[in-house]
């Protein structure tokens, strides 16, 4: 029985073992690294073949270059402020846009709602790429969004949409509406009809109702939504690059760079770890949320 509670206990942590710590003490690794003209481009500064004595060396070497050279960098600081301005604009869209969404479907007549659950996840039958790569046809200059407003009168001629931020937030927005919607519609659903019905009996109207009753029982799932978006679209990568423009700086993007173009792999993973450790705020929070919550139901 001990031997089968350990197991349990023990599996989920070997898969964060596995697929998360080793990892990232790999970056971390290679953070506290140098740059050099090879393959891979860096001269690793610790060496567990040598044992002990390349720890020892490791320490007395220790330093931290590459993590101050962030600070020292305006891109670096501007592209992590820009991510997190475009992270938190582009959740409180999601959320604008979700929340109704999830109201109806959790209103509307049970025979429908399979039908509505299935048109949300709908989309996550194509792949990822090939979606993004659809908004380039429909923000385009001659796009099928300026084809049908130049045909309705509404402009006179093409809008400049793809290239912008705005590209990056409709994108974000499309992309992650799925989590935003199904935490909140499986509060939602779980709400019991007859508290708004003793509201009104007690004088509420339906609008007071709503922001008194409704809004509070939701917020467990507004939270985990929010969470669900916003700690993805931190690091995002594929839309600001495909939708965004020159002038859209993200971090994601930055990082892609570093490795790619620029070859920089130690300051590259100190980006990498710097956004792990900014998003473990959310995360921890996000964890404390759900917590909170089973406790609650309980």
């Amino acid at each position: 029985m001990n031997f089968r509670r350990l197991f349990l206990i023990g599996l989920p942590y070997l898969w964060l073992l596995a697929l998360f710590l080793i990892p990232f003490g790999i970056v971390l690794k290679i953070s506290l690294s140098d740059i050099a003209l090879a393959i891979p481009p860096y001269t690793p500064t610790l060496d567990f073949s040598e044992g002990l004595a390349g720890l020892g060396r490791f320490l007395a070497a220790l330093d931290f270059e590459n993590f101050t050279w962030l600070t020292q960098d305006e891109l670096y600081w501007r592209a992590y402020l820009s991510s997190l301005q475009i992270a938190v604009v582009a959740t409180l869209i999601t959320l604008a846009v979700g929340f109704p969404i999830a109201y109806g479907m959790a209103r509307a007549p049970d025979e429908w709602r399979p039908t509505l659950m299935m048109l949300v996840i709908l989309p996550f039958w194509t792949s990822f790429l090939i979606r993004v790569y659809s908004w380039m046809g429909i923000l385009g200059r001659e796009g099928v969004l300026n084809q049908v407003l130049m045909w309705s009168g509404i402009i006179s001629e093409p809008l400049t949409i793809l290239n912008t931020n705005t590209a990056v937030y409709i994108g974000i927005v499309y992309t992650y509406l799925p989590f935003m919607i199904l935490p909140i519609y499986a509060t939602l659903d779980k709400l019991d009809v007859s508290l708004l019905e003793a509201a009104e009996d007690l004088g509420c109207t339906r609008t007071s109702a709503f922001w008194l009753v409704t809004l509070p029982l939701a917020r467990p799932g507004i939270i985990a939504g929010c969470f669900l978006v916003f700690i993805p679209t931190l690091g995002e990568f594929v839309i600001p690059s495909l939708l965004g423009g020159s002038d859209t700086l993200m971090i994601g993007k930055v990082l892609w760079e570093e490795f790619s173009a620029n070859r920089d792999w130690p300051v590259a993973s100190a980006v990498a770890v710097v956004l792990l450790l900014i998003l473990i705020i959310p995360i921890v929070l996000f964890q404390r949320n759900q917590q909170r919550q089973a406790e609650a139901e309980q």
